[in-house]
């Protein structure tokens, strides 16, 4: 097999002058007025140079070009009153600019890998900016508040000007700003506070440790206790914040020691780090998808030509006058057990394969309907009582029909198989609205014997039965096609008895 490699040098030298274009195109368009009113010629030199850094770390692992850019970009930045978050910005449109070229080209088993390249590149050029202009400020704070106490009359109108800059600086921009004084919250600015949901008033004075969720509590304690120990600057690491609502988020937080009034203080920048860890981790799912795909066209062909061999010679032997009894139906149980191996292959090959839809306006409770008119001879089999309550209010919306049926009759024969006898299913539909956008719901629920919390986790995940005949891939291509209509899913354990499945799917064009 030839291994396929990926040339980050010969990639950066195609695509440098797109790049610098659209950088220096996005950055005079969307970031802010400050970019707006710099020269097209300035920015196209910055981005250039930017550009160029950035594919050194990459493509050579030299950092000695980007550390020379910051120096001289923060110096210029500073000067003309850009706020940190203009700048951190500004850098970040380099990752959005890179990626999607990135996601063209990159082989697949190297995409994960590459994106995490282009991602630890941003993430040491965003913190040390981040911590080089900090530094520059409170160098800049410090020298004016000498020259303060020298004339303070003289200057008022200056301070008042250093205090707007102050809070353009640090109260205004996206990521969390803390002073920490012997563990506890000196000085917090409001993005802190509303990355955990607290006004300003509730964080003063209290642990940063209460803000940190139990799972990272003990190395968040580690590292902050070393770097109170520590005169050199320390590395971002990253933990789970807990927010005021209990959840547990992914954070990146870096420290650094600082002095005022006599007293040992850490300077803290804070940044969510959530979108990233999702980008990550589908990129991730990506590779994983790419490698059972390939592996599956391989083993398909090994498997099925044998097995379909050895499937004919059954047939052929099943038909000989000669068998009785136990041969008989010793040949019966290995041909049925040759077609369960045939279904569990076919439904690799279809779980391996990306989901492609064909859209058109459906309306979900025809399909419905006609999904439980389908399977009626079951439910009649096992003396089921299946109801139906639709909402029909609800419109008529963009979806693909035929991967619609092929959920619901996923879902329902799962809820067949765990109810008993005289059991009970029930279907509603209705609208619901979610982060301003509407959505159709469609709940199934059974009074079956339910799913332990220790499984819920994993009843997405292939190959994953409780059934002595299932193959595991139902509520997997469930989960599918879900996610392919860019919709959400998500058992429920029904304290009484039974689960509910519930699904979300976006209504953004319907028939009105």
């Amino acid at each position: 097999m030839i291994e396929i490699i990926f040339n980050w040098e010969d990639f950066l030298k195609r695509h440098r002058n797109e790049i610098v274009l659209e950088w220096k195109k996005r950055l005079h368009q969307d970031v802010s007025q400050n970019y707006a009113k710099r020269s097209l010629e300035e920015l196209n030199l910055t981005t250039g140079k930017a550009c160029d850094s950035f594919g050194c770390i990459i493509a050579y692992n030299e950092y000695t070009p980007i550390n020379a850019f910051i120096n001289e970009i923060t110096m210029i930045r500073l000067e003309e009153g850009f706020p940190l978050d203009d700048v951190q910005k500004a850098f970040e449109l380099y990752r959005q600019i890179i990626l999607p070229i990135l996601v063209k080209e990159s082989p697949a088993h190297l995409l994960c890998k590459n994106i995490e390249a282009v991602n630890a590149g941003l993430a040491y050029t965003i913190h040390r900016f981040s911590h080089h202009f900090q530094k520059k400020h409170e160098r800049y704070l410090k020298e004016y508040a000498k020259q303060l106490e020298k004339d303070v009359a003289a200057r008022t109108a200056e301070l008042r000007e250093s205090e707007h800059k102050y809070k353009t600086l640090v109260e205004d921009i996206s990521d969390g700003y803390l002073a920490l004084y012997k563990g506890k919250i000196a000085f917090v600015n409001p993005a802190f506070c509303r990355m955990h949901g607290y006004q300003a008033d509730d964080i003063m004075q209290k642990s940063f440790l209460s803000f940190v969720a139990g799972e990272s509590h003990e190395k968040t304690k580690a590292i902050i206790e070393r770097e109170a120990r520590a005169e050199a600057e320390s590395e971002a690491f990253e933990y789970l914040r807990l927010t005021k609502d209990g959840n547990s988020l992914p954070t990146e937080i870096n420290f650094r020691s600082s002095r005022f009034g006599g007293q040992e203080y850490a300077l803290c920048i804070v940044r969510d780090i959530t979108k990233r860890v999702e980008m990550e981790k589908k990129s991730r799912e990506i590779e994983k998808m790419t490698y059972i795909g390939k592996l599956t066209t391989s083993l398909s062909h090994e498997i099925r030509n044998p097995l379909s061999s050895i499937k004919m010679n059954l047939q052929i032997l099943s038909k000989n006058i000669l068998l009785k009894g136990n041969d008989r139906k010793r040949i019966q149980i290995s041909e049925r057990e040759i077609n369960r191996l045939e279904g569990i292959l076919q439904g690799l090959l279809n779980f391996a394969k990306p989901v492609s839809v064909t859209l058109a306006l459906i309306d979900i409770n025809h399909i419905i309907h006609s999904c439980v008119e389908l399977l009626q001879i079951k439910f009649y089999r096992k003396s089921i009582d299946c109801k139906i309550n639709v909402d029909n209010s609800l419109k008529n919306f963009i979806a693909d029909k035929g991967k619609i049926e092929q959920m619901m009759i996923n879902l329902l024969l799962n809820a067949l198989d765990s109810v008993g006898d005289f059991g009970n299913i029930r279907i509603s539909t209705g609208p619901k609205d979610q982060k301003g956008k509407p959505f159709a719901m469609i709940r199934i629920e059974d009074d079956g014997k339910g799913i332990s919390k220790k499984l819920l986790t994993h009843i997405f995940d292939p190959f994953y039965t409780t059934k002595t005949t299932g193959t595991g891939f139902g509520l997997a291509n469930v989960k599918q096609i879900v996610t392919a209509h860019q919709g959400e899913i998500r058992v429920i354990d029904l304290k009484t008895k039974g689960v509910a499945f519930e699904i979300l799917l976006p209504m953004g064009k319907t028939n009105d």
